[in-house]
């Protein structure tokens, strides 16, 4: 009986998430009390060594997962202060002229700048910025909408891969270190860069281009942009933490402390601990709701690593474990559309939870790892309950279910491609 309870908790509770009748902030800790009431664990206790629901569950799973949740505000942190020293605005810029008036010229340019920009910092926040500049000039060179706001999801799924502060949830939940998830980075990216240039040459000359003047009004922070460009130098900042975790294997804080400290003296800002202070605080409500969402991944982590639980779900999860490379690569691509709507294998949901479980059963954890970032590609790219891609669908006036269905299957395919690499050196 309570594996059925255990069984019917994850399946209402998915159907709950994907219908956005309850949100994955309030379903994902719901769903670890919930998890370890049915199989036993106790509410309270006398015992101070006892996991219980309020002390192991609660207290212990919001802490589960600091190392990711301080590598995310130090990450918001750079993107801040990238965008108040004018780079991202430059680097916007400097790919415009580079890319002249050509509209196919263009979107491949800021396909390339803005995986730059989102490879240093990503959110809401930043492909917002990085949107309002980039998706009118696309319009106005004469590409369609649709093509111009692909431009910009494609690019957040590149940069994310390589954003180093959204790697630390793989250390938190797998316990792979940091530099074997950078060396690995290589095979979620190129198949997926691939795909995403075909796709904006596919798209561009299929529907056609449209010359036109871009009419959407702009907030009075993008009308009063600052016109004067940082210096060029100062313009490779982004990648000096992606840079450091790379090749000197220093740990994401600190890597993200120097790239700030490097920013700082490129750009030379007229007031650095005003640009210091304001990005901090600016940062974390850019990144609030994943915040929300680490504490309720935490929580289920704990409960479902909980003895009680692990025991009951344990025989469940040894069943479809992939035990050869074949089956390795059959199974999460097949499955890789589960990421979307905050499905089981999306690393922001429940995938954390079922991906720990799969590793306690066999899986070697740099290959839960590879499985879980290659299916997030297709997560970023196609997932209507994305924020950045509700943003960018009402911004260009889209129909962000057209958007999921002309992008499914080429991620279907560059998870494809990944998963047949990630088989062949990582199984």
């Amino acid at each position: 009986m309570q594996i059925i309870g255990i069984l019917l908790v994850f399946i209402v509770f998915v159907g709950l998430m994907m219908t956005r009748k309850l949100t994955t902030l309030l379903a994902l800790p719901m769903m670890a009390i919930l998890l370890a009431a049915i199989a036993g664990i106790p509410l309270l206790s006398d015992n101070p060594d006892t996991f219980t629901i309020t002390k192991g569950v609660l207290a212990g799973g919001a802490m589960k997962l600091s190392t990711a949740i301080a590598g995310l505000i130090f990450g918001a942190w750079f993107g801040q202060i990238l965008s108040k020293v004018g780079i991202t605005k430059t680097i916007i810029r400097k790919a415009a002229e580079l890319a002249g008036d050509k509209p196919l010229a263009i979107a491949i340019i800021f396909f390339l700048a803005a995986s730059v920009i989102f490879s240093a910092a990503n959110g809401l926040g930043m492909v917002i910025l990085v949107g309002t500049i980039a998706i009118p000039i696309m319009l106005t060179a004469g590409l369609k909408p649709f093509v111009s706001g692909l431009v910009v999801l494609l690019a957040n799924a590149v940069g994310v891969v390589f954003n180093v502060s959204t790697w630390a949830i793989y250390t938190d939940v797998l316990k792979v270190p940091t530099n074997t998830i950078a060396s690995y980075s290589l095979v979620c990216a190129v198949p997926l860069i691939v795909i995403a240039l075909i796709m904006i040459v596919y798209y561009t000359r299929k529907d056609g281009k449209v010359r036109r003047a871009w009419a959407m009004p702009l907030k009075p922070e993008f009308q009063a942009q600052d016109s004067k460009n940082v210096r060029a130098i100062a313009l490779i900042s982004p990648l000096v933490p992606v840079l450091l975790v790379f090749f000197l294997k220093v740990d994401i804080v600190s890597a993200v402390f120097m790239g700030a400290l490097v920013t700082l003296l490129l750009a030379t800002p007229k007031r650095p601990f005003h640009v210091l202070s304001s990005a901090l605080v600016e940062g974390i409500q850019d990144v609030a709701g994943a915040l929300g969402l680490m504490i309720g991944i935490g929580m289920l982590l704990s409960a479902v690593t909980a003895p009680q639980v692990a025991a009951l779900i344990q025989p469940l999860i040894e069943g479809i474990i992939p035990t050869s490379p074949l089956m390795y690569i059959l199974v999460f691509t097949l499955l890789s559309p589960l990421a979307i709507y905050r499905g089981p294998l999306n690393v922001w949901g429940l995938g954390s939870g079922i991906a720990a479980l799969i590793v306690a059963g066999g899986m070697a954890p740099v290959a839960a790892m590879l499985a879980l970032r290659i299916v997030s590609n297709l997560q970023a790219v196609s997932d209507p309950t994305n924020s950045h891609n509700v943003w960018i669908a009402d911004y260009t006036k889209t129909d962000i279910i057209e958007t999921l269905r002309k992008t499914l299957p080429w991620m279907f395919v560059a998870v494809m491609i990944s998963m047949i690499i990630a088989g062949m050196i990582a199984f």
